[in-house]
């Protein structure tokens, strides 16, 4: 959805997302034919043992071995469809959606460059512009420097820019229209170049630029015999090849993997409990979280030296494997036999815990009120189901994020480039984030679970011959949609922001091995409040002390440079004093040369605080509702474009609003399909959320292209969702 949001913003037509989208499906597929699989067979054996069926085929002369050919047939189909898709499918699929990226992207490569925004994926290029067009049509108002001297940099500075792509010559060039060059010697002014130009073509490295996007084929995209001259090529240079023997050995252990998944479907799902379809999800979950947790170890092992590449991919299938015969072989000797979920939630009949709770109520105790709402015993009764399975939801949720993201750090961690300390305080400040993710999906599962039993039990049926009708069932899931809901903004108003900067600088020195060398002592370009853009080499926050700053400052009509300063050294008591400095201002073209000033010691009263360098930029996916506001009309003053801040705003609004409307929608979900049973529930859960996540990301981009109001692109999501469940709810039998 990401790839696909990014796009509608740049204008991308539905034909291409669409095509785009659509090749990233045997990737998936490679995953989800063996995931498939084990579930059903879990399903279907859970089904059958429930019923008693499995001890009744035992009964007649039916081992479980004799269960197990049908299951070897079907596993041969997945292993062989899976097969074909990671050798034969994926390979072209990948690369076919690389070269419609690169097409894409690279022919609207100008709208790679956002607004007002400091832009450094060009090689050697700092470019900056004050505008850029949805359309295509390049950028207004630009900023440009050359860097590859960073004490000395070139500047260009343009009314219009635009990137040029050719595809046969592969040449990228950034052309500028309109503009001057600054040139400077060792920051001496009487050795000024001003250079005006009408047109100034500046070549860059296609390569370089989009090394993401571009067509190279990387280790998945490639065949067998590829991977093995890879492998060759990396002994050969002296390099280990254990990145593509273990995506060869990959290719076939994952097909094997449906034939272990057959034997552990079988040893688990020949039981005699009766918990139904949904404990044999969250098992088949569980077993499939442990096979990938066992393969990504093993592969980070291997990276480490510490297991053979040959041996890494095949550890998950030799360890599930023997588990699978060990649970056969023991299913085999007594069918009764049976293991527990604790995990799943019991829930006892609503009569008999009524009537406990009425025996067992002091006399004068009465239920809480809430106001003019009377909370009763089917309230509450209503409430610990909710809870029970809310809960069950969110850790299991939250489990998915931690094991995923264990998995893809963990490679530093085996290589001694992090320690585990460091990876617990990554996910201590990552924990906000996943909460935030997870909880309006939880509070949906819960809520259509919930009701779904109520439905398949008839106890809703019940309710309603009693009066009680549908609407007044649903009160205390309302309330708890509106507390998740103020619970989502608080968290997005308080925590979440700090915790996110926290997490991404933890991330980074995860992954590189070294702290992040932020703003302070990195960030070399910054516009300062009257729209002048400030460069300097160092600047030390301790001593409030800055070196080698160099002041573009702008005329607006016609676009240009109109004062440049430069300061080797300044120190910061009440204001800023400066030494060694020089000002150099510039006449329109055609008009004579204007003097520059020299002086070796002068006050700056107008340059920026000290905390003006000290402290990071705000970042819109990074502010509070309130920070951003402030920082909107900022931009809003200074005459910026701010459309796509103003619909990240709207969303901080509107976003945690999701757990109620999603608690509205799930409710006619639930009562209509909840007699399908709680494992159907939960896939209905999935699809709304995804349905969800869909409609917010293409209006998100909607909004960002102009094409449609801020607010509107922000809160369509749950217009939509809040219309479609208030019709479901008008004519759902209450």
């Amino acid at each position: 959805m990401t790839v696909a949001e990014e796009l509608i913003t740049k204008g991308v037509d539905g034909l291409t997302i669409v095509k785009i989208m659509a090749t990233l499906l045997p990737q998936g597929l490679g995953i989800t034919i063996p995931m498939a699989l084990l579930l059903g067979v879990l399903i279907g054996f859970g089904r059958l043992s429930s019923d008693r069926e499995t001890v009744a085929l035992q009964a007649c002369g039916v081992s479980v071995f004799r269960m197990l050919t049908p299951l070897l047939l079907l596993a041969t189909l997945a292993a062989m469809a899976t097969a074909y898709v990671l050798v034969v499918a994926l390979p072209d699929a990948n690369q076919a959606f690389r070269e419609i990226t690169y097409r894409t992207v690279a022919s609207r490569a100008e709208g790679e460059v956002k607004p007002r925004v400091f832009y450094e994926d060009f090689p050697n290029v700092m470019l900056y512009a004050r505008e850029v067009s949805n359309t295509g049509a390049g950028w207004t108002e630009v900023f440009l420097a050359d860097t590859r001297k960073s004490d000395e940099p070139n500047v260009y500075v343009a009314e219009r820019g635009q990137v040029i792509l050719d595809r046969e010559q592969r040449r990228l060039d950034i052309v500028l229209y309109n503009g001057t060059g600054h040139r400077v010697e060792s920051n001496a002014p009487e050795m000024y170049e001003v250079q005006h130009f009408d047109e100034l073509i500046i070549s860059l490295d296609p390569e370089s630029v989009f090394p993401r996007t571009g067509p190279q084929r990387g280790y998945p995209e490639l065949t067998i015999s590829e991977l093995d001259a890879e492998a060759v090529r990396l002994r050969e240079t002296g390099s280990s090849p254990h990145r593509p023997i273990m995506e060869i050995h990959r290719k076939f252990s994952i097909p094997v993997a449906c034939f272990v998944f057959a034997l552990i479907g079988l040893g688990l799902g020949v039981t005699s409990r009766k918990d139904g379809r949904l404990a044999s999800f969250a098992l088949g979950i569980a077993v499939i979280f442990a096979y990938y947790v066992i393969m990504y170890t093993a592969e980070s092992l291997a990276k480490g030296a510490l297991v053979s590449p040959h041996l890494a991919m095949w550890l998950p299938n030799i360890v599930m494997g023997l588990l699978g015969m060990a649970l056969l072989i023991w299913r085999s000797n007594s069918v009764e036999r049976r293991l527990s979920f604790p995990f799943v939630p019991h829930r006892p009949a609503l009569v008999s815990h009524v009537s406990d709770d009425l025996s067992n109520r002091p006399t004068g105790v009465s239920i809480p009120n809430i106001g003019w709402l009377r909370l009763n015993i089917l309230d509450w009764y209503l409430a610990r189901l909710y809870g029970a399975v809310a809960a069950l939801a969110f850790l299991g949720l939250l489990g998915i994020f931690y094991i995923s993201t264990f998995i893809d750090l963990s490679d530093e961690l085996f290589k001694g480039q992090t320690t585990g300390w460091v990876l617990l305080e990554y996910f201590w400040y990552a924990t906000p984030q996943f909460i935030y993710w997870v909880l309006p999906i939880s509070i949906l599962i819960a809520t259509l679970v919930a009701l779904g039993l109520l439905t398949k039990s008839s106890e809703l049926t019940v309710m309603k011959a009693c009066g009680i009708s549908l609407y007044r069932t649903a009160v205390p899931l309302l309330l708890f949609g509106l507390l998740w809901s103020g619970l989502l903004f608080a968290l997005s108003e308080s925590i979440l922001g700090p915790a996110n900067r926290r997490a991404e600088a933890l991330n980074h020195m995860i992954r590189s091995g070294s702290p992040q060398t932020i703003d302070v002592f990195n960030r070399k370009w910054i516009v300062a409040g009257n729209g002048s853009i400030y460069h300097y080499l160092h600047f030390e926050p301790g001593r409030d002390e800055i070196n080698n700053l160099s002041i573009y400052e702008f005329k607006e009509r016609p676009w240009g440079l109109s004062r440049r300063t430069f300061v080797r050294h300044a120190a910061f008591t009440d204001v800023w004093q400066a030494r060694d400095t020089w000002e150099r201002n510039f006449a329109p073209r055609g008009a004579p040369s204007l003097p520059y000033y020299t002086e070796a010691v002068r006050a700056m009263p107008l340059l920026e605080p000290p905390e003006y360098f000290a402290t990071d930029r705000p970042d819109a996916e990074l502010m509070s509702y309130t920070e951003l506001k402030s920082y909107i009309e900022v931009l809003k003053g200074s005459g910026f474009d701010v459309i796509q801040l103003v619909v990240s705003l709207h969303r901080k609004a509107s976003f945690p609003f999701v757990a109620l409307v999603l608690t509205l929608i799930a409710i006619p979900f639930a009562v209509t399909t909840g007699s399908r049973g709680a494992l159907y529930g939960v896939g209905v859960g999935i699809s709304i959320a995804c349905g969800y996540w869909v409609i917010l990301s293409v209006f998100g981009a909607i909004g960002s292209a102009g094409l449609l109001s801020p607010s509107l692109a922000a809160w369509a999501p749950n217009i939509i969702f809040t219309a479609s469940a208030s019709y479901l709810l008008f004519t759902v039998q209450t």
